[in-house]
């Protein structure tokens, strides 16, 4: 199935080292804008910090990237976090490590393990998934075909995004392109031919992992 790596929900987490104190948090952004509006918040919320290190990467492909030591010796916060960014193959998010200085220097190796586990471990509390296209599909039937509906649904582990009663039954579902096809002809087959599928819109969703 396509798609790409992505998080669905934020985390953090916080470890001591050296007296240092570090913050990892991860979180899904959707643009370069929405990463630096959270990373604006989490300076002004850290003001009295020693270093506010970032990285995040946009797009399917992680085509707009960017990483900063600020203020940490150059190559031993911003490069490193970015790094388990791509090796762990996600995108369209931010990471941010808080460090309070604790009064013992870690040296360039040190620093190094220290903010690449502090974006580990912020990344652990992250709930991930993979960002699907996906189609968004009005399912019209009438009360009688409606227990076969949800039977079949169950099956196949679809849960309905809503579901309308009315004149008729609709139910809207959200599925990954490559399975349009299989599912109107598998609910075709279901109903007899009586349902009615209208594609409403095409989108993207995140299939949790």
């Amino acid at each position: 199935m396509t798609g790409y790596r992505t998080l669905a929900a934020k985390g953090e987490a916080e470890l001591v080292i050296q007296r240092s104190r570090f913050i990892g948090r991860g979180f899904p952004v959707e643009s370069e804008a929405a990463a630096l509006a959270i990373l604006a918040d989490i300076r002004k919320a850290h003001w009295d910090a020693s270093h506010n290190c970032f990285a995040y990467r946009i797009g399917p492909d992680g085509g707009c990237a960017r990483y900063s030591d600020d203020g940490e010796p150059g190559g031993t916060a911003g490069l490193p976090m970015m790094e388990v960014l791509k090796s762990r193959g996600l995108t369209d998010l931010l990471v941010v490590v808080t460090r309070y200085f604790g009064g013992i220097l870690l040296g360039a190796g040190g620093l190094v393990r220290a903010y690449t586990q502090a974006v580990k471990e912020g990344l652990d509390h992250c709930e991930t998934g993979i960002m699907r296209k996906g189609c968004e599909l009005e399912v019209t039937t009438d009360y009688n075909d409606v227990g076969k509906l949800q039977y079949y649904f169950g099956q196949q582990g679809i849960v309905p995004v809503d579901s309308i009663y009315a004149e008729n039954v609709k139910f809207i579902l959200l599925v990954p392109v490559e399975k349009e096809d299989s599912l109107r002809k598998n609910l075709t087959e279901t109903t007899c031919g009586k349902v009615k599928i209208e594609k409403l819109k095409e989108t993207y969703f995140i299939d949790k992992e």
